[in-house]
Order: structure tokens, then sequence, then C-alpha cells
């Protein structure tokens, strides 16, 4: 009888938790109005498939180019002079901030990773970035 109480006040518990969560809309912004365009191109120099990844947020991600071996990948991306927010847009054209990118041999891209800096100097916006990625002891780098 005891364990039946515990689970009923366990489920009553987390039943009033449940009902506290609020919801509420948030704006998300679409369009490229205001938004500095950033051309990032990934000449891929490994002799592998690479694949490039943006962090969208810190529980998701997004490829954002893939490049076979001796090709160039192109990364469109945005930046908003007010706040130095770098980001991708999506199929309806909303804004998804990048909180950073990274490019990979395709298979293995988290663990082959390199790191890409992202300019979020608001005094400073870079319009291009032009990188060149080989493979080094079977980690790639892109420079």
């Amino acid at each position: 009888m005891k364990k039946h109480l515990v689970a009923t006040a366990a489920l009553g518990l987390l039943a009033t938790n449940a009902m506290a969560v609020e919801l509420r809309e948030i704006e998300v912004r679409t369009g490229t109005d205001g938004l500095s365009p950033v051309s990032v191109s990934i000449d891929n120099r490994s002799g592998r498939e690479v694949v490039c990844v943006g962090e969208l947020a810190h529980w998701y991600s997004a490829e954002l180019a893939r490049a076979p071996a001796g090709a160039t990948a192109r990364i469109a991306l945005w930046f908003d002079p007010e706040t130095g927010t770098t980001s991708a847009l999506n199929a309806h054209k909303e804004n998804m901030p990048v909180e950073s990118l990274w490019c990979g041999i395709a298979g293995r891209a988290y663990e082959t990773r390199s790191q890409v800096a992202l300019a979020r100097d608001v005094d400073a916006p870079v319009t291009a970035l032009a990188l060149t990625c080989s493979l080094a002891e079977d980690r790639l780098v892109c420079e």
C-alpha cells in the first residue's frame, strides 16, 4: 500500500509541475532585411568528402554544406551588425543563429572536425571567408 501511495504522490507532483509550464509565442526573425551577407567557401583539399555543420543551439545542429574531394562548398550566412549574430536561413527564410561552425570528414565529421571561426565584431563585419581544408593526422584542418 505504501508503494502505491508514493507512486500516486509522485505522479501528482509530476502532473502539477507539468501544468506549471508556461507556453508563449516567440518572434522568429525572417528574411535578410538589415543583415549583411557572409559568403563562406570551403576548398576541400583533404582527398575525402567533407561535411560542414552549424551548431544552431546546444542541442541542435544542421548540415550546411558538403564537398566531395577536390570540390569547393559554399555556405551563405547572414550577419546582424546590431547584435553580432551570424545566422543561416532555413527553407522558410527563418533566421537560425549559428553558435559555431565546423567541418569534418563525412562519416566521422564530429571526431575529425576543424572549427571555423566566425567573426562577431559589429565594428568590423566580415563579408567573405575563404578556407582551404586539408587532412593532418586523420583530422581536418581548415585555414
